[in-house]
C-alpha cells in the first residue's frame, strides 16, 4: 500500500508528539506576560536550532521570526503562534502547573508555541519539496499589548524578502469544541475590540441640596443606559456591536455630590463599517447626555484590535485542508464569529489570512461546560499538538504548491 503525502505528514507529526508535549509543559510551568518573554524566547530558539532557519529577534519585544527557504524559488506564507500568558492564578491542579504566582497560560498559547515548533520541524524535513519560503511568527504580547502590530512594524511580513502572500493561525480552545475538532468560517472570525473612556464633570456639593450642585452621577448612569439603547436602535441586528461598561467610579461617601464621575467600556464590532459607526455614535451619545445635564465631558475612544477577518478563499482552502488531512468529521463550520478579539487581526488587514480554532477539551469533559480559555481552571489537552502541527505544515505546503 502506498502512503499518501498527507498520511506521511501525520505519521511524522505523531512521532514528534512526545517532545512537543514536553516543550508545552516546560513553557506552561514558567509562563511570562506581555512583550518581554526571555525564557520562552530561549526555549523557542533551542527548539528550532539546527533546522537551518534564518532567525531574527525582535527589537521592542522578545519575538522570534524564523524563515525557512524551500528547495525551489517561490512566494512566502506565514504561520503564527503567540507566546504570552495571562495574569491569572492557576488552580488547574496539573502536575506541571505554573510555578509563577499570579501568572498562567490560561489561553493555550503554550500549545501554540509547541505546535508552531512542530510545524517548523515537519517543514524543514520537507524543505526540498517547497517552492518558496515559510515565515514562522513566534509572537509575544497578544493579550492586550498588540505584539503582532509591533512585529509587522519591525518587518515581519517582509522577512522572506517580499511580503507574504497568505497567513494562517490556529487557536486552541479549552471548551466550545470537542478535542481535535477544527472550526472556522469565512469573513469575521473574531470581533474588533475598542475602549471608551468617559468622565462627566460637574460641580460638587452636599447630597441634601442637589439643586446647588451639578451632579455628574445621574448623568453618568443615563449615559450608560443610553449606550445600550443606542446598540439596539442605531445598529443592524445582523452587523451588531456589543457595548459593556465594566468600570464605574464616582464619589466618596453617600451624602457628598462629587465634582466628577467616570466609566470605562469595551466595544466589540464585527465589520469595519460598524466599528467606524460605533466610534461616532458612542461619542455622540455621551456628549449629548452631558449637554442635556449642563455638564462638561471628557470622552476618548481608543481603537485597539481590528476585526479578525478571514479571507473567503483562504478560509475555504483551510477548511478543505482540515478535511483532507484529518478527516471529514474533524471540521465543523463556525456558525458565527466570537466576540473576543485577537491581534492576528493586524496580519489579516495586510494579508489574505485564515484563523481557525482547534478543540483541546480534555477527554471525558463536556465542551459545553468545561472551563473555558482565561479561566484559572482551564485545561488544554496537549494530545492535539501533533495534529495542530501537521495542519499548520500542510497549510503552508498546500498554499505554496498552488503558486508553483
Amino acid at each position: 500500500m502506498t502512503t499518501t503525502p498527507t498520511a506521511a505528514l501525520r505519521e511524522s507529526a505523531a512521532s514528534l508528539q512526545p517532545e512537543l508535549a514536553a516543550l508545552r509543559r516546560e513553557i506552561h510551568r514558567e509562563p511570562e506576560i506581555g512583550l518581554d518573554l526571555p525564557k520562552t524566547q530561549a526555549r523557542v530558539l533551542a527548539a528550532i536550532e539546527g533546522l537551518g532557519l534564518e532567525v531574527t529577534l525582535g527589537q521592542k519585544l522578545s519575538s522570534v521570526t524564523a524563515v525557512l527557504r524551500g528547495g525551489r524559488p517561490g512566494p512566502a506564507v506565514l504561520l503564527r503562534g503567540d507566546m504570552d500568558a495571562l495574569p491569572v492564578q492557576e488552580t488547574s491542579g496539573l502536575p506541571f502547573a505554573s510555578q509563577t504566582a499570579g501568572t498562567m497560560h490560561a489561553c493555550g498559547h503554550d500549545l501554540h508555541v509547541a505546535g508552531l515548533v512542530g510545524a517548523a520541524r515537519l517543514l524543514a524535513e520537507r524543505r526540498e519539496e517547497i517552492a518558496g519560503s515559510v515565515v514562522f511568527m513566534f509572537q509575544p504580547g497578544e493579550e492586550g499589548q498588540g505584539g503582532a502590530k509591533i512585529m509587522i512594524d519591525e518587518g515581519l511580513l517582509d522577512a522572506a524578502g517580499a511580503e507574504v502572500v497568505a497567513a494562517y493561525g490556529l487557536h486552541v480552545v479549552a471548551g466550545m469544541l470537542p478535542g481535535g475538532v477544527v472550526s472556522g468560517r469565512p469573513g469575521p472570525a473574531m470581533a474588533a475590540a475598542d475602549s471608551l473612556y468617559v468622565t462627566m464633570r460637574g460641580r460638587g456639593g452636599h447630597g441634601s441640596a442637589p439643586q446647588a450642585a451639578l451632579d455628574p452621577i445621574p448623568a453618568l448612569c443615563e449615559a450608560v443606559t443610553a449606550l445600550q439603547t443606542m446598540v439596539t436602535r442605531r445598529f443592524d441586528a445582523f452587523d451588531p456591536v456589543v457595548v459593556t461598561v465594566g468600570h464605574i467610579q464616582g464619589g466618596t461617601i453617600n451624602n457628598v455630590i462629587p465634582d466628577d464621575a467616570s466609566f470605562e467600556a469595551t466595544i466589540r464590532s464585527f465589520s469595519p463599517q460598524a466599528r467606524a459607526r460605533a466610534e461616532e455614535e458612542t461619542l455622540r451619545v455621551v456628549h449629548g447626555v452631558a449637554a442635556a445635564h449642563g455638564l462638561e465631558v471628557d470622552a476618548r475612544y481608543e481603537r485597539l484590535y481590528p476585526v479578525t477577518m478571514n479571507d473567503p478563499a483562504e478560509a475555504e482552502f483551510a477548511a478543505r485542508t482540515v478535511r483532507e488531512l484529518l478527516g471529514e468529521d474533524r471540521f465543523r463550520p463556525m456558525p458565527q464569529p466570537l466576540a473576543g478579539a485577537e491581534d492576528f487581526s493586524f496580519v489579516c488587514e495586510r494579508v489574505p489570512s485564515a484563523y481557525f480554532f482547534l478543540g483541546a477539551c480534555p477527554p471525558g469533559a463536556d465542551p459545553e461546560t468545561a472551563a473555558y480559555n482565561h479561566s484559572p481552571e482551564a485545561l488544554f489537552d496537549d494530545s492535539v499538538l501533533a495534529d495542530g502541527a501537521a495542519l499548520l505544515a500542510q497549510l503552508a505546503l498546500g498554499r505554496l504548491a498552488r503558486e508553483s
